[in-house]
């Protein structure tokens, strides 16, 4: 009884310590970046100051609602007002992961027992795809993993309201969510509230459509929707171009393993489908993997299709020909013997499948860079190399080097002017190519900028008109 009280709170605790921790590690080490942490803080930061969500590092002005329609991220600006630095946005992202723990534990302990609940409930937390995620900055997904985790607990207990109450939210966190609150919708509608079940779908279509058609082309500077060419079809064969290349598998395969493949005796699971499917009909690799923040999304699903799954599998055990053999306490060792080998495959696949920090990235000594980073002022505007742009969103306008126009000319929409500019010495190949990323900096001294700190990697220059 103190297990299934107890472990619904603890394991969110201790779920929160451990993704915080990374998280705050990694911005400690230098190792996040602008894009996509830095955008995002500008964005949170546009909202506290009770004005638009516009980031520098994206172009001058530029909206982010003009690129994807994610209003959630207005939820943020009270927390963002009171601690105005980056990390307010990676433990919130910590406290969400660590939230959407709570339903699939309580699922598992309720329709397994403690012990074999307990088990999956540790599993979801190390699972691979919110490690990952945890691994890749921030980003605006964190809110729908646990509204997502939400609102499969309630349609795994039938709950068909509570379950479209959790998943309409969705809508205001990015316009792909869309798929999953239609995919839910569908679900009631099979399972019998079909007024409920068609009004969600139409409610996700409309949302969609108008995110997409209106909302998002409104507030871009080219007044269009930019990823839309990702996913436009221009002839070929449609189901290789959805199930090709072999990549696309290794995902699938990836994110059932940790199940056992015991998710697919669940129709939840089917809940994922069309946001996996999304992703590979686009013609973007990145959205084909195991990496970044992708995955995230589907962890709630696959799991709760496992207590599912392994809830079918304990019935129909319980009716077999041993069925009064298998009763009380025998009935937990059944749920027990299949869950916990699921949950011990789990660290290994994280372990083989977080990516790693790209190499000479980040200052190798962090101290030294943060001093010399340090005479940059507050409020002045900076470009700043990918690695160095969380360290300053906070108190300065940041765009991106090499993408700079000097305070002497009239700078287009997509170039923010820059005063000062901070660099690595070991630049890497983001957003350029590494010899273009050291060009660009050999020809500071001849647009004006002189170099007034360096130290840890670090190298800043301020623009003198003299």
């Amino acid at each position: 009884m103190w297990l299934r009280r107890w472990f619904q709170v603890l394991l969110p605790a201790a779920l929160f310590g451990a993704y915080g921790t990374v998280a705050l590690v990694r911005q400690q080490r230098m190792e996040t970046s602008g894009f996509d942490l830095g955008i995002f803080e500008q964005g949170v930061r546009g909202y506290a100051g009770l004005g638009a969500p516009v980031s520098a590092l994206k172009g001058t002005g530029f909206n982010l609602l003009g690129d994807h329609f994610s209003p959630v991220l207005a939820a943020l600006a009270p927390l963002y007002r009171l601690f105005p630095d980056a990390r307010t946005l990676l433990l919130a992202q910590a406290a969400l992961f660590a939230l959407s723990a709570l339903p699939v534990a309580r699922l598992a302990v309720d329709r397994l027992g403690p012990v074999p609940g307990a088990a999956v409930g540790c599993g979801y937390g190390l699972s691979w795809g919110l490690w990952t995620a945890v691994e890749f900055d921030f980003h605006e997904v964190a809110f729908a993993v646990p509204l997502t985790a939400f609102a499969v607990e309630a349609l795994a207990r039938g709950r068909w309201r509570a379950a479209v109450g959790w998943a309409l939210p969705l809508l205001l966190v990015k316009e792909d969510q869309g798929l999953l609150v239609a995919a839910v919708g569908a679900y009631v509608c099979a399972r019998g509230r079909r007024a409920l079940g068609a009004a969600t779908v139409l409610a996700a279509v409309g949302v969609t459509a108008l995110a997409v058609f209106l909302v998002i082309p409104a507030h871009n500077p080219g007044g269009v929707y930019t990823y839309a060419a990702s996913g436009s079809w221009r002839g070929g064969d449609p189901l290789a171009r959805l199930l090709l290349p072999g990549g696309k598998w290794r995902t699938v395969l990836a994110l059932l393993l940790p199940t056992a493949f015991l998710a697919l005796r669940s129709p939840l699971v089917l809940l994922a489908v069309p946001p996996l499917a999304a992703r590979f009909w686009s013609e973007t690799p990145a959205y084909w993997g195991t990496g970044q923040h992708y995955n995230a999304p589907l962890m709630p699903i696959l799991f709760l299709a496992l207590v599912d799954g392994l809830g079918w599998v304990r019935r129909r055990a319980l009716s077999g020909p041993v069925s009064g053999v298998l009763s009380g306490r025998a009935s937990e060792v059944v749920s027990g013997t299949l869950s916990r080998p699921v949950a011990a495959l789990v660290p290994a696949l994280a372990v083989l499948l977080l990516p790693a920090a790209p190499a000479g990235t980040a200052p190798p000594r962090p101290a030294d860079a943060r001093a010399a980073l340090a005479v940059v002022p507050d409020g002045a505007r900076v470009a700043a190399a990918n690695r160095l742009a969380p360290q300053l969103t906070g108190r300065c306008t940041v765009s991106l080097f090499p993408y700079l126009t000097r305070p002497d000319r009239v700078a287009p929409w997509d170039r923010p002017t820059a005063e000062w500019v901070a660099v690595l010495d070991r630049p890497g190949d983001f957003p350029l190519p590494e010899a273009e990323m050291r060009r660009a900096r050999a020809d500071l001294a001849g647009q004006g900028y002189r170099e007034v700190a360096a130290g840890g990697g670090v190298t800043v220059y301020r623009w003198s008109s003299g």
